[in-house]
């Protein structure tokens, strides 16, 4: 490591710690690690044509990571020019100081509303700031997204991070066959907000890799994202064009790799399956969302306050019929299948109960004084219980959402364990509702009234849930850092259930009623 750059880490570190780590998240300031800037600037050389002069641009240069480490991988003489915006003094008056001796110019100002100079850089490399759209007003959202639209040609959602604006911007400021690497959250390969992102990748560039780090490895220490390098070529794409995707690993050394044509990329919505999935999503004529109604399950808003077992209930003398069974969190069910006693409750060694009634306050004063009285103590305090947002919205302040027993509930976040899933799916064939830790599958009519008649339908659709393939389950989903995945109502919803409905017979009948036999073999 040379002289500058120690400095620069040292500067780093110390211009951090001048910051709250809330200012830090909000402006989205996460610098790239020495090691990781050295990889991406190797690789980026790499894709060059030998020998071919640097103009190197980075339009959140920050302190100057990507600089330095392009200092300490290319040839002095081959670097021609270097240009960096930065928004935030805070950094950008030290980094100007830090690099004054060297030919990088660095500008003191808001990228988002410059104007493109010369014949733009062969080579620009940004790590942009990681802001979430909720720190962007609306008529910051408005201007960016006409601005981008202007730049690139595409419309940038408006749930969509600053990065995704910058990416688009970014456009006009690349030379002609220029490239680009690109380090971001990995979380627009599988969202909504990402579509149009991936249209900009797909149309207006060609886009030659995407290498997604394991989840598990976080690359930034202080932001819990699944990091990518994405790579385009400023030129349009060529017929039959294919994109490298790897994963894990090293830019150099991936532990997967896979070529994906680009024409299977526009017709899938989540990325995320590559390199690890064969082929594209096949578009299901049924999915797990004809069959079931998939919910999250109910927010108590406070479960410390709502949530009790028996002997809490019984030390505060409150009625016992006021309370209805409710699973506790996945970690207290060591099983995948809870059974019930003659009373509905689940066989379980940590039995909960959530308290659950729609009696008025008045006949609770009536009927209920213990309970009066505990409903009291959720008024008290500067943060009282009925004052919470969930509380205070509903009629009585008290009353929870409709959520019966579902007889499958899935958790809906989790890691990979040794051996096993990060979602389980877990058949309950108790009285026990769930709260918004597992996602709750409720049959539709059709399906209910054909369990109805065989009990054991619910059975092979919990056993077709469990055999469904790691990959393509997380596939459908979104992963963060630290390996953590996530598996919203609706991404369930669109799982496909073509394999499930050949298992069930006794549906087909009900299938063609309702049409769904013929959507499933058009």
């Amino acid at each position: 490591m040379d002289a500058l750059e120690a400095k620069r880490l040292e500067l780093q570190a110390q211009l951090d710690g001048g910051k709250t780590a809330e200012d830090r998240n909000r402006m989205g300031q996460f610098a790239t690690p020495t090691a990781l800037a050295r990889e991406i600037l190797t690789h980026g050389i790499r894709l060059l044509p030998e020998r071919e002069k640097i103009t190197f641009f980075d339009p959140g240069i920050g302190t100057g990571s990507f600089y330095s480490a392009l200092r300490a991988v290319a040839p002095e003489e081959q670097i021609e020019s270097a240009t960096g915006f930065e928004i935030d003094p805070h950094y950008g008056e030290p980094a100007r100081q830090l690099w004054q001796d060297t030919p990088l110019d660095i500008r003191l100002g808001d990228f988002t509303g410059a104007a493109p100079e010369g014949q733009g850089a062969n080579l620009l490399i940004c790590n942009p700031p990681y802001v979430r759209h909720h720190h962007l007003d609306g008529a910051q959202k408005a201007e960016l997204q006409s601005r981008t639209e202007d730049a690139c040609g595409v419309k940038i959602n408006g749930l969509s991070g600053l990065y995704c604006y910058f990416m688009g911007l970014s456009h006009p400021f690349m030379a002609e066959d220029g490239i680009a690497a690109w380090l971001i959250p990995s979380e627009f390969m599988g969202v909504n907000y990402g579509r149009m992102l991936k249209r900009y990748l797909l149309e207006k560039v060609t886009l030659l890799q995407i290498h997604r780090y394991d989840p598990q490895d976080v690359q930034f220490e202080d932001a819990l994202v699944s990091s990518a390098v994405v790579w385009i070529k400023n030129t349009p794409p060529p017929k039959d064009h294919a994109v490298m995707f790897s994963y894990g690993g090293t830019l150099a050394k991936p532990a997967l790799s896979r070529a994906v044509a680009a024409t299977e990329l526009a017709k899938e919505a989540k990325w995320t399956r590559y390199p690890q999935a064969d082929k594209a999503t096949q578009r299901a004529g049924i999915s797990l969302g004809d069959l079931f109604d998939i919910k999250r399950g109910l927010a108590t808003g406070d479960n410390s306050f709502f949530i009790m077992d028996r002997d809490q209930i019984e030390e505060r003398g409150l009625p016992m019929e006021c309370f209805t069974p409710v699973l506790p969190g996945s970690r207290y069910l060591p099983e995948d299948e809870i059974r019930a006693d003659k009373n509905g409750l689940p066989q379980i060694e940590k039995q909960l109960f959530l308290l659950d009634t729609r009696l008025s306050e008045d006949e609770i004063a009536q009927r209920y004084p213990a309970l009066e009285a505990y409903l009291a103590t959720g008024k008290k305090g500067e943060k009282s219980v009925a004052d919470r947002y969930l509380c205070r919205s509903r009629k009585p302040w008290y009353v929870q959402e409709k959520r019966p027993a579902a007889p499958i509930v899935c958790t809906y976040m989790g890691r990979s364990r040794a051996g096993g899933k990060p979602f389980r799916f877990i058949l309950n064939q108790s009285d026990a509702t769930a709260c918004n830790v597992f996602l709750m599958l409720y049959p539709k009519p059709f399906l209910a009234r054909a369990t109805e008649n065989n009990p054991e339908i619910m059975r092979a659709v919990w056993e077709f849930l469990n055999e469904i393939d790691e990959a393509e389950l997380v596939g459908h989903g979104r992963v963060y850092g630290g390996g953590l995945h996530k598996l919203e109502p609706k991404e369930l919803r669109g799982f496909p259930a073509e394999d499930l409905i050949a298992r069930l017979p006794e549906t087909k009948p009900l299938q063609e009623q309702l049409g769904l036999f013929e959507k499933a073999v058009a």
